[in-house]
């Protein structure tokens, strides 16, 4: 039976989570603090995997059933959903131009304009350069207790 507007609206929290189903694999996952989670659950090479699609009422039953399409259509080219989601997920943040380098090299314009020595803004660039090299190097050249922008 197709879930309806209504029936996601009379869903009330309970003790555990508990599913709520509509078609194709599409369902909303109701917390017991409240919350209710689009869900769209897939099979990917003989193993079981979850699409989140993100929470009512900010995604709609019409948005969520779209949503759950264009998975379906991602999995009839044989491509994850997740692994698409995630891929545009990374581009975006990287279009956004809000890496590390970025956000750094505005504050050495910044601050090349505000006036400050030379020498000081060589030291941040040369800063910015060592941060975007390998942990090792870093470790190698600042000191056991150096961060850099890449983890390892």
């Amino acid at each position: 039976m197709a879930l309806t507007d209504t029936a996601i609206r009379k869903a009330k929290p309970r003790d555990k989570p508990y599913k709520v189903s509509d078609s194709g694999g599409l369902y909303l996952l109701v917390n017991p603090i409240g919350s209710k989670l689009w869900r769209v659950k897939y099979r990917l090479h003989g193993v079981e995997r979850k699409l989140a699609l993100g929470a009512y009422p900010a995604i709609t039953l019409a948005e969520a059933r779209a949503a759950r399409d264009d998975a379906k259509k991602q999995l009839a080219h044989a491509v994850d959903p997740n692994t698409a989601k995630r891929q545009a997920r990374i581009a975006a943040s990287i279009s956004a131009g809000n890496s590390f380098a970025a956000v750094a090299e505005e504050l050495i314009a910044k601050r090349e304009k505000e006036g400050v020595a030379p020498a000081t803004l060589e030291k941040h660039r040369w800063l910015l350069r060592v941060s975007n090299r390998s942990p090792r190097y870093c470790r190698r050249f600042l000191g056991a207790g150096a961060c850099c922008a890449r983890a390892g």
